[in-house]
């Protein structure tokens, strides 16, 4: 048997992180079906502490996905989701950009302008790429 998967990714602002990413990967932010969150608010099957308001949309309070404009079949989705405490050490798991025909060094200079902070280089043989934090302290590799 085979099994798909999405990445989930901790945020203390999981909205704002959603943004981030879907501009830096040219992915989309799943859209909200605010008419569905009202009738769970209403039913009670949620609180109005289960909610928030983002960019002037309701949305769930605990998380927000973005996905490959391609759909599933392209790429996992990615989920970034609440968590209480603050980023404190090396993520163990980490994405690496790969930029295809863009020049790396446009894309990590665009992220640094977009709130990322440069970690450091690496190179392995003729592979190089850069390794950066997201606005929220996630490490993520930029390369060819």
């Amino acid at each position: 048997m085979t099994y798909t998967f999405q990445v989930t990714i901790d945020s203390n602002d999981p909205h704002v992180l959603a943004d981030w990413w879907a501009d830096a990967l040219g992915w989309e932010v799943e859209p909200t079906d605010e008419a569905f969150i009202r009738r769970m608010v209403e039913t009670g099957q949620a609180g109005e502490d289960d909610t928030t308001t983002h960019r002037g949309a309701l949305v769930w309070k605990a998380g927000a996905a973005i996905r490959h404009p391609e759909g599933a079949d392209r790429a996992p989705r990615v989920l970034f989701q609440l968590v209480p405490e603050p980023k404190t050490v090396k993520n163990r798991v980490h994405l690496d950009i790969r930029t295809g025909s863009d020049d790396p060094r446009t894309v990590v200079e665009r992220l640094i302008a977009k709130g990322a902070v440069r970690l450091h280089e690496g190179r392995q043989g003729p592979f190089t790429w850069t390794t950066l934090a997201d606005p929220q302290g996630n490490e993520l590799c930029v390369t060819e």
